[in-house]
C-alpha cells in the first residue's frame, strides 16, 4: 500500500506506520409504542402473567516554528506536517493540507454490480471509469464538525427493534420505556437480621412455624436462666428469605427474621440482632429486651419504596448497562425490546503487515487489527475479528461486495498511490462518497461512503493514531445513530497547558485528567502523539478537540472520552502521562517514559518535518 502521509520525525517503523493515506446528527428513529403482547417495540414481562515505532519524539508543548515542529503544540510547516512525526518511507506520498469547507457529497463514476446481485445504489446514472485508477481528490476537505454531522445523518435511523433476552441485551439501546411490572419491593421486607417486633418492648419471643422457614436439622439446645447477649445461639432460625410468614404477629411479641425476608403482618419494626438480648423466663418462654425503643418502621423496607407498579424506570433510548439488566430483572422482565447492535466488518489492508512476531525485512506488526474490533464493541457494535487482505484490488472488491455488515471499515489504502485501492474499488461498486478527507490532524485522509441505502463504508488512515481519529470522527457518530444511542452533550474541561493549533485544521490531541491548583480539574496534553504512535493514546483519558489556531492554558476544550476512561485524576494509579513543564525528570535526569521528551546526547536530533500535508 502507499506510504503514510502522516510523517513521524524520528519515529522509525511503528505499528501500521506507512498505512496512512493523503488526507481525505441526526437522532434515532422515533420510538415505537409499546405493544401489549410484548412484540418488538414493547418490553415483555416475565412469568405467566407478565402485563510501534521508537526514536526521539518530542513533547506536545514544544514551541511552534515556521518549518514545523513536534508535538501537538507546534505549528505545522507550510502545507501542514502534523505532530511529533517524521517522514515515512520514501515511497510514501504526501499531499498539501486544504482549508476546511462544508462537506461535499458526490457519486463515484462507475456503478458496477456484484455478479448475481442488483446495483448497490438506486440513483445517479452510471458513467464510465477505469477500474484501478485513482481519481483526483476534492479541492478541499470537510471541516471536522461538518464531517461528524454528515456521519451522524448518513443513515435514516436505527434498525428495526427486536426482542432480546436479558443475557443478550447488554450494550443495546431500549426501544421502549422500561416500566415497573411490580412494586419494588413487592412486599415489606426486613433490611437487617434480627427480630420482627410488634408494639413497644419488651416482647415475648415466638417461634416461627415450619412454613416460615426452610426445613433444617434440629439444633435446639436447652434454655438456661442466664441472660445472653444478642445474637443468641437460638435453635429457631426464624423467618427466612424466600418463605412467607403464615400468621400475624401479635402485639407485644417478636420473632426472629433474616435480611430480605417478608415481614409478618402486625410487625411494627425490626430490631437488629446486636441491639437486643434474650432473657429466659424459666417457664419455657423467653423475652426480648432492647436498650432503646424500636421506632415505627425501623429497618423495614416498605412495599413500593423504590417504585410502584407502572412507574417508568427508564425512557426509550437508554443504554442497557449491567445495572439496567439488574433493574429490569428486579422489575419482572425476562426480555427487553431493544435496537440491534450495528454489525461491523473490519478489513485490514497491506502487504507489509505481520500478525505475529517482531518486525523484519521491511514488514511491521499490525497494530490496528487487535485494536479496532474491541474498540468498536465498546461503541456498541458487533465486531468479529478483522480480515487481513493483501494489497490486491480484486480481493478488496470481493470483500466489500460480499460483506453483509451494516458498516465496513477499512484501514489504509485511501490515497492515490499505486497500491491504494479503496477509491477505485468504491467506483467499481458505484458507491456514493459522503466525506472524502477531513480537515483534522491526525487523520486527514479518512472517508465515508454509502454502498447501499442501508450499508456504509468508513475508510480509516493506516497510521494507528490517525485511524483512532477517523474512528471517533466518522465511525462513532454513524454507529451511534444505527444503535439509537443518544448523542452526549459536549463535555468541556480546561487545559492544563497551552496547545498550539494547526493554522487551518482541527487537532485531536490525546490528554489525561489532572488536578490544577488554579483551574481545578483539567486535562493535560501527552507526548508520543504522532500519527503513527500509540504510546500517548494508551495512557490517555480522552482526545481534546483543539480548534485551528490553538488554545491557551485554562481554556475549556471539548473532549472525546475514550471507552475505558474512568475520569480519573492524572496522578492516580495507571494514569501517569500528563505533560508537566516543571516536573522533576527523575533519578539521574532520566526522562519520564511518557510525559517528558526523550533526550540522548549520542543521538542526532530528529529531522524537521518536510513541507506538505500530513495525516
Amino acid at each position: 500500500m502507499s506510504p503514510s502521509p502522516e510523517p513521524s520525525p524520528g519515529s522509525g517503523p511503528s505499528p501500521d506506520a506507512g498505512r496512512g493515506r493523503p488526507d481525505a446528527a441526526g437522532g434515532p428513529a422515533g420510538t415505537p409504542d409499546p405493544a401489549p403482547d410484548g412484540t418488538p417495540g414493547s418490553n415483555r414481562p416475565a412469568g405467566p402473567d407478565r402485563p510501534s515505532g521508537h526514536g526521539s519524539p518530542s513533547g506536545p508543548h514544544g514551541p511552534g516554528a515556521p518549518d514545523g515542529s513536534s508535538g501537538p503544540h507546534g505549528h505545522d510547516a507550510p502545507g501542514g506536517p502534523d505532530g511529533p512525526s517524521g517522514p515515512d518511507h520514501p515511497s510514501r506520498s504526501t499531499e498539501p493540507g486544504h482549508p476546511p469547507e462544508a462537506p461535499r457529497t458526490h457519486r463515484t463514476s462507475q456503478a458496477a454490480q456484484t455478479p448475481g446481485t442488483s446495483s448497490p445504489t438506486s440513483s445517479s446514472p452510471a458513467s464510465t471509469a477505469t477500474p484501478g485508477r485513482s481519481r483526483k481528490r476534492h479541492p478541499a476537505p470537510s471541516s471536522w464538525q461538518a464531517a461528524r454531522g454528515v456521519a451522524a445523518r448518513a443513515v435514516r435511523g436505527p434498525r428495526v427493534p427486536e426482542t432480546s433476552a436479558l443475557d443478550d441485551a447488554l450494550g443495546r439501546t431500549l426501544a421502549a420505556p422500561l416500566t415497573a411490572l411490580t412494586d419494588l419491593p413487592s412486599f415489606d421486607t426486613s433490611a437487617m437480621d434480627g427480630w420482627a417486633v410488634s408494639g413497644p418492648g419488651p416482647w415475648y419471643l415466638d417461634r416461627a412455624t415450619p412454613a416460615d422457614r426452610r426445613p433444617r436439622p434440629e439444633t435446639s439446645q436447652p434454655e438456661t436462666s442466664q441472660t445472653t447477649p444478642a445474637p443468641p445461639a437460638a435453635p429457631d432460625p426464624g423467618i427466612l428469605a424466600g418463605h412467607a410468614p403464615t400468621r400475624p404477629l401479635p402485639d407485644g411479641h417478636a420473632v426472629r427474621i433474616a435480611t430480605g425476608a417478608r415481614v409478618p403482618a402486625g410487625a411494627t419494626a425490626v430490631l437488629r440482632s446486636e441491639h437486643g438480648e434474650v432473657r429466659d423466663l424459666g417457664d419455657g418462654r423467653a423475652r426480648l429486651h432492647a436498650p432503646a425503643p424500636a421506632t415505627l418502621g425501623q429497618d423495614i423496607r416498605p412495599r413500593g419504596q423504590e417504585c410502584g407498579r407502572g412507574d417508568q424506570l427508564l425512557p426509550a433510548g437508554a443504554l442497557v448497562t449491567p445495572a439496567v439488566l439488574g433493574l429490569a430483572a428486579a422489575a419482572g422482565y425476562d426480555e427487553l425490546a431493544t435496537y440491534p447492535r450495528p454489525r461491523v466488518e473490519v478489513l485490514v489492508l497491506g502487504d507489509e503487515l505481520l500478525r505475529h512476531g517482531l518486525p523484519q525485512a521491511g514488514r511491521i506488526r499490525d497494530a490496528l487489527g487487535p485494536m479496532l474490533a474491541p474498540w468498536l464493541r465498546a461503541l456498541g457494535a458487533v465486531a468479529p475479528p478483522p480480515h487481513h487482505l493483501a494489497d490486491d484490488a480484486d480481493a478488496l472488491y470481493a470483500a466489500i461486495a460480499g460483506s453483509t455488515a451494516d458498516v465496513v471499515i477499512t484501514t489504509g489504502g485511501t490515497a492515490a498511490g499505486p497500491v491504494d485501492h479503496v477509491h477505485p474499488t468504491l467506483r467499481r461498486l458505484g458507491a456514493e462518497i459522503l466525506v472524502d478527507g477531513v480537515a483534522v490532524r491526525p487523520g486527514h485522509p479518512m472517508l465515508l461512503a454509502r454502498l447501499t441505502p442501508e450499508r456504509h463504508l468508513v475508510g480509516l488512515p493506516g497510521n494507528p493514531l490517525a485511524a483512532v481519529s477517523g474512528l471517533l470522527t466518522l465511525a462513532e457518530p454513524l454507529l451511534r445513530t444505527l444503535a439509537a444511542r443518544p448523542t452526549a452533550a459536549p463535555y468541556r474541561v480546561p487545559l492544563a497547558a497551552a496547545v498550539h493549533g494547526h493554522p487551518r485544521d482541527t487537532r485531536l490531541v490525546p490528554v489525561a485528567y489532572r488536578d490544577d491548583d488554579r483551574y481545578g480539574r483539567t486535562v493535560a496534553p501527552l507526548h508520543f502523539t504522532g500519527p503513527a504512535m500509540l504510546r500517548g493514546i494508551a495512557v490517555a483519558d480522552a482526545l481534546a478537540v483543539i480548534p485551528p489556531g490553538g488554545q491557551d492554558r485554562g481554556a475549556a476544550v471539548e473532549l472525546l472520552e475514550l471507552p475505558w476512561s474512568a475520569g480519573r485524576p492524572a496522578d492516580s494509579p495507571g494514569a501517569d502521562g500528563p505533560y508537566d513543564p516543571g516536573a522533576d525528570p527523575g533519578p539521574a535526569g532520566r526522562a519520564h517514559p511518557v510525559t517528558a521528551p526523550v533526550t540522548d546526547p549520542h543521538r542526532s536530533p530528529p529531522p524537521a518535518p518536510p513541507a506538505g500535508g500530513s495525516a
